[in-house]
C-alpha cells in the first residue's frame, strides 16, 4: 500500500508540471484523430512466435526516440536474455486516448497468436477532461475484447494532479485499480516508477522517458509481465 500511495504522490506531481507545462493539446488532439483514422505503424510480423502487443499512447510509442531505445523493444531483448521466445509489438500512437484505443484494438488483436496485451492509455484523456465514465467504458471495452479472444491483460495505471479538482482526481484515479480488480487483470499502478521527475532520465519536456528512463520503465513492467509468462 505504501508503494502505491507513494505512486499516486509521484505522479500526481509530474501531472501538476506537465499540465503547468507549455503543452499544445489541439495539436495532441489533432495527432489523435488523425492516428485513428490511419492505418497503424508496427513492426513487421517476423513469424508465428507467441506475441506481446504493448498498447498505448506515446510512453508505448518511444516518443522521442528512437525504434531501439523503446520500451517494447528493449521488452523483446530482455524476454530474450531469459530465454522467452516472444514476439514483442509495438502498437503505441503518440496522442491517443481511450477512444482512439478502442477504435483500432480490433485490428491490433486481429494478428495470430497474440497472448497477452500491455495496456497502457488514459493520459491524454486526462489531458482533454474526458469525463471519467466514458473513459472507463472505453478501457473496459478494450480488455472485453482481449479477453474475448483468451489474450491476457496486464493494465497500467495513471493518476490525476489535485489541480483538476478533488472529485474528478478521485474518480479518475479508482478507474484503473477498480477496473483490475472487476475483470481480474494484472495491474501496475505507476509505468513511470522511479523515472518520473529525474531529470536525467527525462526528456527535456520533462515528461517523456530518455533512453535511459525507457530502460527503468521497461523493469517496470517487466516485474508484473514475466510472472504472467
Amino acid at each position: 500500500m505504501n508503494k502505491v500511495f507513494r505512486a499516486i504522490i509521484v505522479l500526481s506531481i509530474v501531472w501538476s508540471a506537465f499540465f503547468l507545462a507549455s503543452c499544445d493539446v489541439s495539436t495532441a488532439k489533432r495527432q489523435t484523430n488523425s492516428n485513428a483514422k490511419r492505418p497503424l505503424s508496427t513492426p513487421q510480423v517476423k513469424s508465428d512466435k507467441p506475441k506481446i502487443v504493448a498498447f498505448g499512447d506515446s510512453l508505448t510509442a518511444g516518443f522521442g526516440l528512437l525504434e531501439k531505445e523503446s520500451y517494447p523493444y528493449l521488452l523483446q531483448e530482455k524476454l530474450k536474455a531469459d530465454g522467452y521466445d516472444y514476439e514483442v509489438v509495438n502498437a503505441g500512437v503518440s496522442g491517443d486516448t481511450s477512444i482512439g484505443g478502442l477504435e483500432r484494438i480490433d485490428w491490433v488483436l486481429e494478428q495470430e497468436n497474440v497472448q497477452i496485451l500491455i495496456l497502457e492509455l488514459g493520459g491524454n484523456d486526462l489531458l482533454r477532461r474526458m469525463p471519467v465514465a466514458k473513459m472507463k467504458r472505453n478501457i473496459a471495452q478494450i480488455i472485453e475484447k482481449a479477453q474475448a479472444k483468451k489474450i491476457k491483460v496486464l493494465l497500467c495505471g495513471m493518476f490525476a494532479p489535485p489541480n483538476v479538482g478533488a472529485q474528478y482526481q478521485r474518480e479518475f484515479q479508482m478507474v484503473f485499480p477498480d477496473l483490475a480488480t472487476e475483470y481480474k487483470v494484472e495491474f501496475l499502478p505507476f509505468i513511470l516508477e522511479n523515472v518520473a521527475l529525474n531529470k536525467d532520465l527525462n526528456q527535456p519536456d520533462g515528461i517523456h522517458p530518455n533512453a535511459e528512463g525507457e530502460k527503468i520503465m521497461t523493469e517496470n513492467v517487466y516485474k508484473v509481465l514475466k510472472p504472467m509468462l
